[in-house]
C-alpha cells in the first residue's frame, strides 16, 4: 500500500484550501482530475480521507492524521530535489582537490580564483599534501580528485592526462650555471643536487639513465617538499630541477631557472578520480575547468 506522491500532494492541497477548486488551481489540474487523485488514495487506503459535503470539505480522521506526514514529506522530497537542482546548476556545491605542496601554492590557487570567478557558489576545498600521496587521498575517497604527477596505478583510480612539462633547473643568481642558457644535466649533476624523498627521485634517475646521461645525479640532500628545496637553494646550499609551474615560487626566492637539455625530460601530471563513483556536478566542471586553464599561455 503505497500512495503516490499525486495523491499526497492532492491530500495536502486540499487541506491547504479547504477547497477542491482552489486545490485544483494550485496543483494547476482540473477538478475532476483532483477528485479523482483523492478517491485512488481512499481506494488504496480502504477508508475515507475527506468528508465532502455540498457547503464544504472537511478532512476525515485519518485524513488529518495524514496531513502532517505527507506535508513533511513531500517538503524533504522537494528539499532534495531543489538541492540537486542547484548542484546540477552549479549554483551550490563543494569541490575537494588534493594536490603536491608545490603545485598547491602557486597554480592551483590561481585556478582556483580564476574558476570561483564564475561559479561563486562553489566551494573548492585544496589539499595540500607529499606528491606521492596524492592519489591516495583519492582512493580514499578523502578528496573528488587529485592532481599530480604520474605514479603508481592504485585500484579504482583513473589518471587522466593534463599537461606535460620539462624539468628546468634552478640556482642562485651568480651560479656558474646561471650564466647559461641551457643546463644539461651532467652539468647539474656536479653541483650538489637538493632532490625530492620518494618516487620523484625515482623516477628521475630512471629517466635519466634511459637516457644515456654518462654521470647521472648524485643527491645531496632529500627532502619532502620542493619548497624546502627551494629553500635550502636559496641559502647556497645546493641547486634542484623542478617544473615551470613552478616559477613564482622560484621568483619569491630570487632564484634562477634554465631549461635542462641533453636529454630533455619531462614530467606528466594527471588528474586523479575514483572509478567506483561518478564526480559531483562541482568536480567534474572543476576538472573540465582546470583541464582549459593550464592550456592558457600565461602557464
Amino acid at each position: 500500500m503505497n500512495p503516490t506522491l499525486r495523491q499526497m500532494r492532492a491530500l495536502v492541497a486540499v487541506a491547504r484550501t479547504g477547497s477542491f477548486t482552489q486545490a485544483a488551481a494550485l496543483l494547476h489540474l482540473t477538478q475532476s482530475a483532483l477528485s479523482g487523485q483523492i478517491k485512488e488514495l481512499e481506494a488504496l487506503l480502504g477508508v475515507k480521507v475527506v468528508e465532502r459535503s455540498t457547503r464544504r470539505v472537511e478532512l476525515s480522521d485519518v485524513g488529518r492524521e495524514l496531513v502532517p506526514l505527507f506535508d513533511k514529506m513531500l517538503q524533504d522530497l522537494d528539499g532534495a530535489l531543489a538541492d540537486i537542482a542547484s548542484r546540477k546548476a552549479l549554483r551550490r556545491g563543494v569541490v575537494r582537490v588534493a594536490a603536491p605542496q608545490m603545485m598547491a601554492c602557486t597554480l592551483l590557487p590561481q585556478a582556483i580564483a580564476a574558476y570561483r570567478t564564475q561559479y561563486p557558489d562553489i566551494q573548492v576545498l585544496l589539499v595540500d599534501c607529499p606528491v606521492d600521496n596524492v592519489a591516495q587521498r583519492v582512493f580514499s575517497g578523502e578528496v573528488d580528485i587529485g592532481v599530480g604527477p604520474e605514479r603508481d596505478a592504485l585500484p579504482d583510480v583513473e589518471a587522466q592526462l593534463l599537461f606535460e612539462m620539462p624539468f628546468v633547473a634552478v640556482c642562485p643568481p651568480g651560479h656558474p650555471l646561471a650564466a647559461q642558457d641551457t643546463v644539461r644535466w651532467a652539468d647539474l649533476g656536479r653541483h650538489p643536487f637538493i632532490a625530492l624523498q620518494g618516487q620523484f627521485t625515482e623516477r628521475l634517475l630512471r629517466d635519466m639513465k634511459r637516457g644515456s646521461v654518462a654521470d647521472p645525479l648524485h643527491p645531496y640532500s632529500e627532502v619532502t617538499f620542493m619548497t624546502t628545496a627551494l629553500a635550502l637553494v636559496a641559502a647556497g646550499q645546493g641547486v634542484t630541477a623542478c617544473l615551470p609551474y613552478a616559477a613564482p615560487m622560484v621568483r619569491l626566492h630570487g632564484l634562477e631557472m634554465r631549461p635542462l637539455i641533453e636529454p630533455e625530460l619531462t614530467r606528466k601530471f594527471h588528474i586523479h578520480t575514483k572509478t567506483t563513483r561518478s564526480p559531483s556536478p562541482a568536480a567534474a566542471s572543476f576538472a573540465a575547468f582546470l583541464a582549459q586553464f593550464v592550456r592558457r599561455p600565461a602557464l
